[in-house]
């Protein structure tokens, strides 16, 4: 008699997604993040120049064109950090992925969607409410900006469980959002 032993074959398709859908999702991330950007900075251009270049503000704030700087740069560096988290839950083991690693994936990109609605909300409150409203406007900024904080804070632990790189790539994110913070209160305080 004779035993015939077969080998179970895994037949699910590979196990990271090619380097052009790579590629696209990464494209994906930045137009996202960079569209954030766009957003919020119509906002502060057409108010830069006008109440806001009268207003009294820290003597730890930056000059204006470091601004746009640092936050192309953060904005970049965020897009990067959901690319790779999304290539964790894409990547190896895609499909085998036990129920609560599939939840923390989508909790740290939900958690992530919040913080860039927050980053979109602020400029409004900030640079456009306070010709009509004054300083209230300062200080519903600074709870969407506390709020933004905190988002920013739970994207970067929830991101570092994914990947440790993703998460060390918000730190620089989360410091200049407390910095900003900081200019915020200042703003609001004295204006």
């Amino acid at each position: 008699m004779q035993v015939k032993i077969e080998h179970a074959v895994d037949r699910r398709p590979s196990a990271r997604p090619g380097p052009r859908r790579q590629g696209a999702v990464l494209v994906g991330f930045l137009a996202v993040s960079h569209a954030v950007a766009y957003l919020a900075s119509q906002v502060i251009i057409s108010n830069a120049g006008g109440w806001y270049a009268a207003a009294d503000k820290a003597p730890w704030t930056p000059p204006g064109w470091a601004f746009g700087s640092v936050w192309m740069m953060l904005y970049t560096t965020m897009a990067v950090a959901a690319w790779l988290v999304w290539r964790q839950r894409s990547g190896r083991g895609a499909g085998v992925k036990s129920a609560p690693d599939a939840g923390q994936h989508t909790g740290a990109m939900t958690v992530y969607g919040i913080l860039l609605l927050l980053n979109v909300a602020w400029a409004p409150l900030f640079f456009g409410m306070y010709p009509m409203i004054g300083t209230a406007a300062l200080w519903l900024a600074l709870l969407v900006i506390v709020a933004h904080a905190v988002a920013a804070s739970a994207t970067t632990v929830l991101f570092s469980v994914a990947s440790r790189a993703a998460g060390l790539l918000m730190l620089p994110y989360v410091s200049w959002i407390v910095f900003s913070c900081s200019l915020n209160v200042y703003a609001a305080a004295n204006n």
